[in-house]
This record gives structure tokens, C-alpha cells and sequence, in this order.
């Protein structure tokens, strides 16, 4: 080959990976250019108002009077001195554990029954999930009426099957369960989840299974429970993070009350943060109750997630 022929494929090759490369810098620019809304939105809606909220968090803040810098002072008062905050960690640690599992055991229940072949099951879906799309506010607010202690639906009932009867949202022992009753009435969305996960479960496993005689109960706990386990971890943190940020059933129920029995992590957030008529309200220091909650669901979510190979399965391991 002479040196003429090499130069000359030599410049070609040249071209060829410079069009290449001009190519590829192009489709950088344009996936950038379609993902700058997003990446806007985020920085101004999320990651700004977050770096704020870490800085109001160390200082003395109303939202009128320029924030000063306290340091660690409002996370000293709300460990040692705010008379509300470990009632407020206990009322949240107590509907943590009232809501998620009912939720999960409720939801996969209604799952496995809408999964059957019945006529007219597409309806029950449909009524079951239809609380979800119902406006919120509304809705918790006819429980409100349903739990009254004179008129309500709930004593109504129990006194026509001859039941005790209860004080429900004024009673400090049943006003936390009637706040997770109500947060239940939203279970379609967790039911529909579940429902997905069983109808992607192979059906081969369960013919397998009804050939060699296995009983429901061991089809459920060695086909079925394993087969949606990754969907089950899912909901598990979805129901966790959706209980530890509950706002506005105890809002709208009870506010709070009787005592301190459902007031929240979120709603002494609120209520420092938009104080009532006549005090000032502690921005600062609600920030700082932001923070302590956001890292506590890190926490968990990092937790679950840390030990989540032990209990789910996975076809690729």
C-alpha cells in the first residue's frame, strides 16, 4: 500500500470519529436540554428550599426578624426541654405500629381476593380502590360524624349488635385507633400494588403445587409470600414513610387531642411552624423537627433496605 493510500485512509478514519463525536455531543445537548426543566424544578422546589431548611434549622427564626444563628440550641431544647416532643415521638411511634401492619395485612387480604376468578370482581376492585381517589378532606370529615359519641354511625352500629360503645376521637385510648380506621379507609392503593404482584406470579407454581397436594396454607407461605417478597419490602417502606409523615387524619379528627395522645411528629411541626393567632411562630425550630424526622426515615429506609436480602427473593441469586 502506498503512503498516498495510508494518509488517505488515515483522514478517513479521522473524519469518521470526529462525525462521531460531534454526533455523540450533539444527543449530550439535546438530552440535556430536555432534562433542564427537571433538573430546574428540582434545584428550586427541593434541593434549595432543603440547603434553607438546614440553615434555618441551626437558627432562631419567626419568618419576619432576620434567622439568628443559634448553633445546636433548638435540637438541646427538643430533646431535653420542649414538653411536647417525646409525647409527639410516642404518638408517632404508636400509629407506626397500629397502621403498617394492618395496611399490609389488609391490603395483601383483598389482593388475594380480588385475584380470584369471581364474577363481578372487577367491581369490588373498583369499590375498594375508589376511597382513593375520593377527595381527602371530605372524606375525613364525614368520619368525624361517623365517630361522634351522641350521633355517630359507629356507637349507632355497635349498639345495634350490642356492643360497648365508645367515646372514640375524645377518648385518649381509642383516638388513636380511630385515626389509623380512618387512614385504612385509603387501603386500595396498597391492595392494587399487591394485586399486581400476585398476578405476576407464574402460575405454573401453583399447578405444581395443587399436583403434589399442597395445602393453601403452605402454597401461601412457600409460593406466593415469597414470590411478592421484593413487592412486600416496597410496601413496607412506602407504609412506614406514609405513617411516620401522617398529617392529616389527626389534623382533621382530632388536632392533636385528647392530650397529647395523637399529636404527631407532623402536626407539632405544623403547629410550631404556623403558630396560632397571637404567638409568633418558631421556624427555626420547626426546621430542625423537619430534620430529625427526614434523617429517622432515612434511617429506617436505610435499615429495611441494608437487610432486605435476608428476607426477599430474587431469581438471580
Amino acid at each position: 500500500m502506498s503512503t498516498g493510500q495510508t494518509h488517505a485512509k488515515t483522514s478517513g478514519k479521522r473524519r469518521l470519529r470526529l462525525r462521531a463525536q460531534r454526533r455523540t455531543t450533539s444527543d449530550a445537548r439535546a438530552a440535556y436540554a430536555f432534562m433542564a426543566p427537571a433538573i430546574t424544578g428540582f434545584c428550586v422546589f427541593v434541593l434549595y428550599p432543603l440547603i434553607r431548611s438546614a440553615y434555618f434549622a441551626l437558627t432562631r427564626y419567626n419568618g419576619l426578624s432576620d434567622p439568628q444563628f443559634v448553633g445546636l440550641a433548638n435540637f438541646r431544647y427538643m430533646f431535653h426541654d420542649d414538653p411536647s416532643f417525646w409525647p409527639s415521638v410516642r404518638a408517632t411511634s404508636y400509629l407506626v405500629l397500629l397502621y403498617v401492619p394492618a395496611s399490609l395485612v389488609i391490603g395483601l387480604a383483598l389482593a388475594m381476593f380480588c385475584n380470584q376468578r369471581l364474577r363481578g370482581v372487577k367491581w369490588v376492585r373498583t369499590l375498594l380502590y375508589l376511597p382513593v381517589v375520593l377527595p381527602v378532606v371530605a372524606t375525613i370529615t364525614l368520619w368525624k360524624f361517623v365517630f361522634d359519641p351522641q350521633v355517630g354511625l359507629a356507637n349507632m352500629v355497635a349498639g345495634w349488635l350490642h356492643l360497648p360503645t365508645s367515646l372514640w376521637l375524645s377518648s385518649p385510648s381509642m383516638a388513636m385507633p380511630s385515626v389509623v380506621i380512618v387512614m385504612l379507609w385509603g387501603v386500595g392503593s396498597t391492595m392494587i400494588i399487591f394485586l399486581a404482584a400476585l398476578q405476576a406470579v407464574p402460575t405454573e407454581l401453583y399447578e405444581a403445587a395443587k399436583l403434589d397436594g399442597a395445602s393453601s396454607r403452605t402454597v401461601f407461605f412457600r409460593i406466593t409470600l415469597p414470590m411478592i417478597s421484593p413487592i412486600l419490602f416496597l410496601q413496607v417502606v412506602l407504609q412506614v414513610t406514609t405513617a411516620l409523615q401522617s398529617f392529616n387524619q389527626p389534623k382533621i379528627l382530632t388536632g392533636g387531642g385528647p392530650g397529647f395522645s395523637t399529636d404527631v411528629l407532623m402536626l407539632s411541626i405544623y403547629s410550631h411552624g404556623f403558630s396560632t393567632l397571637g404567638q409568633m411562630p418558631q421556624l427555626g425550630y420547626a426546621s430542625a423537627q423537619v430534620w430529625v424526622l427526614f434523617l429517622v426515615i432515612v434511617a429506617i429506609v436505610a435499615a429495611t433496605a441494608r437487610f432486605s436480602s435476608i428476607w426477599t427473593y430474587s431469581d438471580h441469586a
